[in-house]
């Protein structure tokens, strides 16, 4: 796939995140034909990556889940990226394409990876059962900002994935690769 919007010409640029991946990201050099955007998405993800009520891993895991299943491979990418400098579990972080089949997550990882999915889909699937077992474990706060999260990563997921951005090859510094998902698993193939 192809960029659907040519990367613009990036001037007056100094960048704390392409000082970490050593490169311009694609959805930066993309976006940055509105600054207003750019500003506004930078700044909302700035302060979404403040929140703290949930456990890194998990909005991690959650963040990888909705890339996978938008078809985000820059998402993808960078996440897993970024989980091995936040000294996340790598092994964890490498099954989350096939959490279903994989022995590696334990319940409360497992009912994240699940509601990630169900607000992704499309009209999202989210059940009164799994609401109540991620509010019992998590408490109000932590609901509502594992929610939130989700919602900003499918708003991060999608707006690359329509634009035609696709991974950079971050993850391919990481020491475990990054599982494949599995074949009969109906969901959109993001790398």
């Amino acid at each position: 796939m192809a960029l659907r919007v040519p990367k613009a010409k990036l001037t007056g640029l100094s960048d704390d995140l392409i000082k970490q991946l050593g490169v311009i990201p694609e959805p930066l050099a993309v976006t940055w034909h509105n600054r207003k955007v750019v500003e506004g998405s930078r700044e909302f993800a700035g302060k979404v990556g403040a929140w703290d009520s949930v456990d890194e891993s998990l909005k991690s895991f959650a963040h990888m889940a909705v890339a996978a299943q938008v078809g985000c491979s820059w998402c993808l990418d960078v996440g897993y990226f970024q989980a091995r400098n936040k000294n996340l579990d790598m092994a964890k972080a490498s099954q989350v394409l096939r959490w279903r089949e994989s022995e590696a997550f334990a319940p409360l990882e497992r009912d994240v990876l699940e509601y990630a999915e169900a607000m992704t889909n499309t009209p999202p699937t989210v059940t009164d059962a799994l609401s109540a077992r991620l509010l019992d474990r998590l408490g109000p706060a932590a609901m509502i900002e594992l929610t939130a999260f989700i919602a900003f990563a499918n708003f991060a997921a999608r707006n690359n994935a329509a634009l035609g951005i696709e991974s950079q090859g971050f993850s391919s510094a990481c020491e475990i690769p990054l599982a494949a998902r599995p074949v009969n698993s109906g969901v959109a193939s993001a790398v």
